[in-house]
């Protein structure tokens, strides 16, 4: 019986502990923190996005990545299978009104309690407090422990190791030098799916928290409706994070990037003219805005912001501010931060089963694979498949 060594109790661990066992191995799970799932169960403290119900040539489209096989393992293991999977749990899937799917419930603790239950029962072992060191000499893995340094023989490894985000739920990058001092050349991480500096005066800054609700966001062609909030130094969460990418190459390039708002996305240019036209010239411009076009709050602040607190009086230019708002942003927020990061390990590194062409038995899954994803389900959707694959090809080599 082949003996795998998965190291990293997340999504992409799990599962491919679970692909492991479906074929005979047996299988030992390792993770450095004291329990199993850390930011699994923080990505799903307001409702497990786990999959997107959208037409599956356009899911597959979202994946940015430098290799076909991703895109093929994702057909192989998308949305449909995930839903199954999760009924095979005991598990309901709930379709939101935006097509993300999410558990019943909409909670990932039920969810990682029932599979890390039935990882068990099949035979699984569940090593937490067991950070990843390396090899000895003698080629064994060696973790430290809260008793000292151990070894383990095994047959093969998958890496489930995450990106370089969230330091504190064990996402912290370390296993790349590990990786680097063995040969393999790796990509640079960096944020994706993160918030970006628009380097805010005081007043703006003093909306820390602020939603800004119902607008839509473009960059580079690309265009999002949705919500984003204001923070202490920019903005970030929902409608930001699909345009990151783009967002981030426009940084690289230019050392700044323009995000495009639209205040007002319901309405067109021409409406709002007239409706800013028809306020009485004796109200304050704040009434006119609020009566007009129904922005204050954060919104007006904005239109201050980007303006130097001089937006224009008058109907037809404050109208097209409204529509197509230019902030500046001149950086992107702490990685640590992120909810993913880019770069790690280049698919031109992997082989058959995601194996490490440079460490033969040593097989990659999930987030530390050079891809990149939006939120949305997609994230998970690619940690399950990349991991199902691994487990795979581990417990056959």
């Amino acid at each position: 019986m082949k003996h795998v060594a998965i190291i990293g109790a997340g999504p992409a661990g799990l599962m491919a502990a679970e692909a492991a066992l479906a074929q005979g191995a047996r299988v030992d799970i390792y993770d450095a923190m004291p329990s199993a799932g850390r930011k699994f169960l923080m990505a799903g403290k307001s409702g497990l996005n786990i999959t997107h119900s959208e037409d599956e040539a356009q899911f597959r489209q979202r994946y940015d990545a430098p290799d076909a096989r991703l895109a093929a393992m994702v057909e192989a293991f998308g949305p449909s299978e995930i839903v199954k999977w999760m009924a095979a749990l005991g598990i309901e899937a709930h379709v939101g009104s935006s097509g993300r799917v999410f558990p019943i419930g909409m909670k990932a603790s039920p969810l990682l309690r029932r599979w890390l239950a039935r990882l068990g029962e099949a035979g699984a072992k569940l090593h937490t407090r067991h950070r990843w060191a390396g090899w000895d000499e003698a080629g064994a893995l060696t973790f430290e422990t809260m008793t000292g340094r151990v070894a383990v023989k095994a047959d093969a490894v998958v890496l489930g190791l995450g990106g370089a985000s969230w330091k504190r739920l064990g996402s912290d990058g370390a296993w790349a030098d590990i990786l680097a001092q063995k040969g393999v050349a790796l990509e640079a991480f960096a944020p994706s799916n993160c918030g970006f500096i628009a380097d805010w005066s005081a007043k703006m800054a003093a909306y820390e928290g602020a939603p800004v609700k119902g607008v839509s966001l473009s960059a580079n062609g690309q265009s999002v409706r949705g919500d984003f909030v204001i923070t202490k130094s920019g903005i970030e969460s929902g409608a930001v994070y699909p345009l990151a990418a783009a967002l981030r190459r426009d940084l690289a390039k230019k050392r700044r990037a323009i995000l495009t708002i639209d205040l007002l996305p319901e309405t067109d240019e021409a409406a709002l003219t007239a409706r800013l036209a028809a306020q009485h010239p004796k109200d304050s411009f704040s009434n006119r805005l609020r009566k007009a076009a129904r922005i204050d709050g954060a919104k007006a602040a904005l239109l201050f912001e980007v303006t130097k607190g001089a937006p224009p009086r008058a109907a037809e230019g404050l109208a097209r501010l409204i529509k197509a708002l230019p902030l500046t942003l001149t950086g992107t927020a702490p990685m640590d931060t992120a909810i993913s990061t880019s770069g790690g390990v280049p698919w031109e590194a992997l082989g058959d089963g995601l194996m490490l062409k440079a460490l033969p038995g040593v097989f990659c899954a999930g987030e530390m694979i050079a891809w990149d994803a939006p939120t949305g389900g997609y994230l998970l959707t690619a940690c399950l498949a990349t991991g199902r694959v691994a487990g795979q090809a581990a417990a056959i080599i």
